[in-house]
């Protein structure tokens, strides 16, 4: 029976959790993050499922300690896993499996290497992304592909429901390839880095929107950051706007020559740097749900210019 030690926390970490302990894999010792109070959790724990099934968690602020290494090397793992584990590991870690070192990405590798590949992608109007597992490198997110697993991002889907696209695209990549790796039989595909891409973290400010950009461009900030991600915003008569849900509206001509909102009885639309619209759909003002009507109410019906 092959061993396996396993750095994983989030959805996509239970789930290929999940598979590991259903494909007859050993998993003497898995590694995960503490919740951060600080942060909205909205997903799985990998510790709740670890400790169903009677396995070891330990929590290390970092992985790459001299205690962590030896109680990693005492398990004598054939493989380490990275499933969503928020942590680089380092080449002491790697050399310790025999037989390799995989990592979960949730990209199409080479394209979005690096932090919150499924929110990017969304930013930028991709209409697919998906799942790569991949052999770790001190490098991240660039060693051989064993193999990958696409899915669709429909013009309105919002990353949270991209992700869940994603972990199911990572399940199933896990599934598929298990008993290649588990009999040593799993191909090793070389990535072309210059064909890809690489993203950083993004942070809360990062939402903030720039009415002067094309519409689309907006609409796809919005749904790459909606809820449950923090949220795009913006700054109205001195008050904090969120954002968390828009749609292009195609039809409605421009009106202002500028980027403004206005609110009617057929809802409020925002018209954006290319004049083109979009119709938005829930609104949050200073930390309290508002419709159309209401932010209408605060607007006393009159046009507000956007910046």
């Amino acid at each position: 029976m092959s061993r396996a030690v396993v750095f994983a926390y989030h959805n996509v970490g239970v789930r290929c959790l999940s598979v590991l302990l259903a494909g007859g894999v050993d998993v003497p010792l898995v590694l995960t993050h503490p919740d951060d109070p600080r942060e909205r959790i909205w997903f799985d724990s990998v510790a709740r499922l670890a400790q169903l099934h009677d396995i070891p968690v330990i929590t290390p602020a970092n992985p790459n300690t001299p205690e962590v290494l030896e109680r990693v090397r005492g398990e004598r793992p054939d493989f380490l896993f990275s499933f969503y584990y928020r942590h680089m590991l380092k080449p002491e870690l790697l050399a310790l499996p025999g037989a390799g070192a995989l990592n979960m990405h949730g990209s199409l590798l080479p394209r979005y290497r690096g932090r919150v590949p499924v929110n990017w992608a969304v930013i930028h109007g991709e209409t697919e992304t998906g799942a790569t597992l991949h052999y770790m490198t001190v490098k991240p997110d660039a060693g051989d592909i064993v193999d990958r697993q696409a899915v669709p991002i429909l013009p309105n889907d919002t990353a949270g429901e991209v992700f869940h696209k994603v972990t199911w695209a990572a399940e199933l990549v896990l599934h598929r390839s298990l008993p290649d790796l588990l009999n040593g039989t799993a191909p090793r595909l070389p990535q072309d880095l210059a064909a890809g891409s690489y993203f950083g973290g993004r942070r809360p400010e990062d939402g903030l929107i720039r009415w002067n950009d094309p519409a689309r461009h907006i609409h796809n900030l919005v749904r790459g950051v909606a809820p449950p991600y923090p949220g795009a915003f913006t700054r109205l008569r001195g008050k904090l706007l969120k954002i968390f849900s828009t749609l292009p509206a195609p039809g409605r001509p421009p009106r202002f020559g500028r980027p403004t909102l206005s609110c009617e009885a057929s809802g409020c639309y925002a018209e954006c740097g290319d004049g083109a619209a979009l119709r938005l759909l829930e609104l949050e003002l200073d930390g309290v749900p508002v419709d159309a009507a209401a932010l209408g109410a605060f607007l006393e019906g009159r046009p507000e210019p956007l910046c």
